[in-house]
């Protein structure tokens, strides 16, 4: 993984400003070099390092909205990156980003998804995608009713009422969903997580545990996502790029703190390390 001089010039500017400052940047150049700095950036870069710069070239809805869009186009659907997408963003962010899909791609993102997917999964996704009133609403007369409710609809009973399940996890607001999982343990003898493993498989059980782990702690959750892209020898460096470049400008500084916890190392050694070792050796 050779970087050269320009590269390393690229890199260095780009990756120590904000999206608002590199848009700045690209105007500058282009007023005075008469040419499209994201061509040219194009031109000087490849590989993962080119993915990166040009990641943080989009603002973090743009990106979000490629990624979705990446995720659907073409032959077959890379689920995994979809559920990630739309599972782990708040109503707020995918207010933001069904706007920006829209004007970026000139379809509903909705749309585009209920295409590409089927079943329990698509009714999911597509109940997270409609929420539009991000709330921080605590409805304590619906705690008791909202964890029964969940209980009845999977542990207590034969086969699961999924349609039960999208509802609550989807209408109603972070907070009031952390004190109904934690008011959920005195019904069940398994916690939500443990619930969701034993009653459903495939991309709904993905998509659910990702849901309940982002409300449990957002941050760990891609912590996690984080140490299992970078274990063994197969890195997965599109999920790595996804990480860092989506959440920059979010909470990156949050999920650093619960990698270093996870794992007993930074984020930093433990990305370079990956890096030194995909390179095989030094010349």
């Amino acid at each position: 993984m050779y970087v050269n001089h320009t590269s390393l010039t690229i890199i260095d500017i780009l990756t120590r400003r904000s999206y608002s400052q590199r848009r700045e940047i690209a105007f500058e150049y282009e007023k005075r070099s008469k040419k499209d700095m994201i061509t040219a950036l194009k031109g000087a870069l490849s590989g993962s390092l080119e993915a990166v710069i040009l990641g943080l070239m989009k603002s973090t809805a743009q990106y979000d909205a490629s990624e979705i869009k990446g995720s659907i186009k073409g032959l077959g659907t890379d689920e995994e990156t979809l559920i990630e997408m739309v599972c782990s963003r708040s109503a707020e962010e995918l207010v933001e980003i069904k706007r920006v899909y829209k004007e970026l791609f000139k379809k509903e993102l909705e749309k585009d998804v209920a295409g590409d997917t089927s079943g329990d999964f698509r009714s999911l996704l597509l109940a997270l995608a409609k929420r539009d009133e991000p709330s921080n609403i605590v409805d304590y007369e619906k705690i008791d009713q909202d964890a029964r409710a969940l209980y009845e609809a999977g542990v207590k009973r034969k086969g699961t009422d999924v349609a039960t399940w999208i509802t609550i996890m989807s209408e109603r607001s972070v907070p009031h969903l952390q004190k109904v999982f934690d008011r959920y343990k005195s019904y069940s003898p398994y916690d939500m997580q443990e619930s969701i493993r034993k009653e459903v498989k495939g991309d709904l059980e993905k998509s659910f545990l990702t849901l309940v782990e982002c409300f449990e702690n957002k941050q760990q959750y891609f912590a996690n996502r984080l140490s299992e892209a970078m274990k063994g020898k197969s890195a997965k460096e599109k999920v790595v790029t996804r990480i860092v470049v989506s959440r920059c400008e979010v909470d990156l500084m949050k999920i650093r703190t619960e990698f270093k916890k996870l794992n007993q190392k930074s984020l930093y050694q433990t990305i370079t390390k990956v890096l030194l070792s995909l390179c095989g050796g030094d010349d």
